[in-house]
């Protein structure tokens, strides 16, 4: 268990830190990119705009890392990757803010983001290859699953925060500092990560390949199946950024929710979503990847539209709406559940964290990380309020499509 523990925790340390970065994105915006006087709706752009750099820094953190992680070891990487993590979420917290620094402080603010798309674009290849080396036979499905439970309890737990401290103070409050406490908790968050990962031994697929090869890690990463599993999850980057982060900005910038609703809102489709993501796993070591992915994938694509017509409905109760924001979040969590053990199984242990972690962070790079900039700038100039659902439908669409029609081995 501890492998599990020590794979996943840093996990939750990146997508808390996401979480609350994507759910006070409003307040930021306000903080960090509208000098007085200026337009709030183009600030929470720049915001977003922030947040997708970031992700376009996760290929280059996954092929650095990654080829570290390949060559020397899971372990001394890893510990790398959650102390630079930590370090950056802390210093958000630490930022001086427009009215202080004047133009400087959003330079700031995209500098430490970059840095943790540096960071987050290791993160995720390493743990999954630990979760899934350390994997008992047949159980690859489930073990990889924690990884993306952690996603969901990160951003859950990002969302609980960021929702108790909008609660427990005043507007005012929150925007003068009180946005600061939930990225200053990273702090003892990742050094409980850091605790755990000094204690772990290496995966014993590398020890196994080491004894054989030498140092692992020769040769290349086949783009094709890069691509391939990039195009695998882009449903599951668009579809859980859509119902799962970006849904509390939406609901403020276009449907005028107050921050604490908004905020609110998005818990129950965390909760669906982390309740969904290990059965999900669990089943796809009994039936396949794939047939669970695809699942999850086809019900988005059918059922995104629908639910945001209800979420835009006034006379929809908010337990309805709640329902209906979990029920969507579980569906996503049966794309993120097998997603994991199948982007392990399409790379050899000798190119499995660079490999894995390419193909999902070029899939989160173009599909999460652009999310709120797409959707915000799209409803501001088209004035649609259901670009979020056909945004979410679109991706799962191709998902859909490329897991039909180029299957491959090991379950995949």
């Amino acid at each position: 268990m501890r492998a599990v523990a020590a794979g996943s925790v840093g996990n939750f340390v990146e997508w808390y830190e996401f979480g609350v970065y994507g759910y006070l994105a409003t307040t930021l915006a306000e903080q960090f990119f509208t000098p007085a006087g200026g337009n709030p709706a183009e600030g929470l752009v720049r915001t977003y705009a922030s947040f997708a750099l970031a992700f376009f820094f996760r290929p280059l953190g996954a092929a650095l890392f990654g080829r570290l992680g390949d060559r020397i070891g899971r372990r001394p990487v890893l510990l790398g990757v959650i102390a630079l993590m930590t370090a950056a979420t802390t210093l958000i917290g630490a930022l001086p803010t427009y009215g202080t620094a004047g133009a400087l402080a959003p330079w700031l603010l995209t500098f430490l983001r970059i840095v943790q798309g540096l960071s987050a674009g290791g993160e995720f290849g390493g743990a999954v290859a630990l979760l899934t080396e350390f994997a008992p036979p047949g159980r690859r499905g489930l073990y990889g699953a924690w990884q993306s439970c952690t996603v969901a309890l990160g951003l859950l737990g990002g969302a609980g925060v960021a929702a108790a401290t909008a609660t427990a103070l005043t507007a005012a409050q929150l925007g003068d500092w009180g946005w600061r406490l939930p990225f200053l908790l990273a702090l003892p968050l990742g050094l409980v990560a850091l605790w755990l990962r000094a204690g772990l031994a290496e995966t014993p697929e590398f020890r196994a390949r080491e004894r054989v090869a030498g140092r692992p890690g020769g040769g290349g990463v086949p783009a094709a199946t890069v691509l391939l599993g990039a195009g695998r999850v882009m449903g599951w980057a668009a579809a859980g950024y859509t119902f799962l982060v970006v849904l509390p900005s939406y609901l403020q910038a276009t449907l005028h929710a107050d921050v604490r609703q908004a905020l609110l809102a998005v818990v129950p489709a965390n909760a669906g979503f982390a309740a969904a993501i290990l059965p999900a796993g669990l089943l796809s070591d009994r039936v396949g990847r794939r047939p669970v992915m695809l699942t999850g994938a086809v019900l988005v694509a059918g059922l995104a539209v629908p639910l945001f017509d209800l979420l835009q409905d006034a006379g929809t109760s908010a337990a309805a709406k709640g329902v209906a924001t979990c029920a969507a979040g579980a569906v996503v969590g049966l794309m993120a559940g097998p997603g994991p053990a199948l982007l392990a199984e399409m790379f050899p242990t000798r190119v499995r964290w660079t490999g894995l972690g390419l193909a999902y962070s070029l899939s989160n790079a173009v599909f999460s990380g652009c999310a709120g900039l797409i959707v915000t700038e799209t409803v501001r100039r088209t004035g649609n309020v259901d670009v979020p659902a056909y945004y979410a439908a679109a991706a799962c669409a191709v998902s859909a499509l490329t897991l039909v029609k180029w299957p491959s081995g090991n379950g995949s």
